[in-house]
C-alpha cells in the first residue's frame, strides 16, 4: 500500500467516523474507499468490519455516563445482537464475490433512502415519550427487532445504526442520549461478532483496515463536537444523495 492510499484511507476513516455521528452511515464513506484502493467487494466489507470495531469500543466508553443502570435491559439485547451478528457474518461468507458485487448498490441505495425518509431522532423521541411507552416497558418485540437488525449489520451494515436508534426510540421511553448509548453497544455487539467470524474465517486486508481505523477513531472523537454545531437535516440530507450516487455508480459497475 503506497503512502497516498495509506492517507485516502485514514481521511475516509476520519469522513466515515463523521458521517457515523451525524447520520448512522459510516460504512457510506468507509466501504467505498477500501474498494477505491483497490480491494475486491468481499474483502472490503469484511475489512470496513475489522475496522469499525475500534469506533465501537469508542462510542461506548464515551457513553457509560448513559449506560448507567441499563445492565438488565441490555443482556437479552446483546444476546439477539450476537446471534444475529452471527449469521450475518456466515451469510456474507456464503455469499459468492458476483453476487455480493450485485446486492452492494441495493443496499447502499436502500441504506440512503432509509436515512433520508426517517424523521429527526429527536422527533421519534418526543413521539414515543407522548405515546408513554415509558410506563409499560419496552415492547415485546424490541429483541426480535435487535435480532434481524443485527443480521443485516453483520452483512453489511451501512444505516443499521439509523434502523437501531429509531428501534430504540420508539420502544423504550428513552431519549435520545440513552437511546443512542444503548445503539452503540448493542451494534457494537454485534459488528464484533461478525469482525472475529471474519479473522478465523475470511481474508481481511490488515494493511488497509489499519489506516481506516484510525481514521474512523478520530472521526469518532471529532463526530460529537461537530454535530452539536452542524445543521443535522440539511447534513443527512447531502449525505443520503451521496449515497444513492453512489448506489447509481456501483450499480453501473455491476449490472453494465
Amino acid at each position: 500500500m503506497s503512502v497516498w492510499e495509506f492517507a485516502l484511507l485514514v481521511l475516509a476513516g476520519v469522513g466515515a467516523g463523521l458521517t457515523g455521528s451525524i447520520a448512522g452511515l459510516a460504512s457510506l464513506i468507509s466501504y467505498p474507499a477500501l474498494l477505491a484502493v483497490g480491494l475486491p467487494p468481499v474483502t472490503a466489507n469484511v475489512t470496513n468490519t475489522a475496522a469499525l470495531v475500534l469506533t465501537g469500543v469508542g462510542s461506548v466508553s464515551a457513553s457509560r455516563p448513559e449506560l448507567e443502570g441499563q445492565g438488565r435491559r441490555l443482556v437479552p439485547l446483546a444476546a439477539a445482537a450476537v446471534l444475529g451478528g452471527s449469521i450475518g457474518a456466515a451469510l456474507l461468507l456464503s455469499t459468492p464475490t458476483e453476487a455480493f458485487e450485485r446486492i452492494v448498490p441495493f443496499l447502499i441505495g436502500g441504506a440512503a433512502l432509509t436515512i433520508l425518509v426517517q424523521r429527526p431522532p429527536r422527533e421519534l423521541a418526543a413521539e414515543a415519550a407522548a405515546a408513554g411507552v415509558h410506563r409499560h416497558g419496552d415492547q415485546w418485540w424490541l429483541a426480535p427487532a435487535v435480532f434481524a437488525i443485527s443480521i443485516y449489520g453483520g452483512y453489511f451494515g451501512a444505516a443499521a445504526g439509523v434502523l437501531m436508534l429509531a428501534t430504540f426510540l420508539l420502544t423504550t421511553g428513552e431519549g435520545l442520549p440513552r437511546s443512542n448509548a444503548m445503539r452503540n453497544v448493542v451494534l457494537g455487539v454485534a459488528n464484533t461478532v461478525a469482525a472475529v467470524g471474519f479473522v478465523l474465517f475470511a481474508s481481511i486486508a490488515w494493511s488497509a483496515a489499519l489506516p481506516l481505523a484510525i481514521g474512523l477513531f478520530l472521526g469518532s472523537l471529532l463526530g460529537p463536537r461537530i454535530v452539536r454545531r452542524a445543521p443535522q437535516t440539511a447534513l443527512r440530507r447531502v449525505i443520503a444523495v451521496a449515497g444513492l450516487g453512489l448506489a447509481v455508480h456501483l450499480g453501473i459497475d455491476a449490472y453494465f
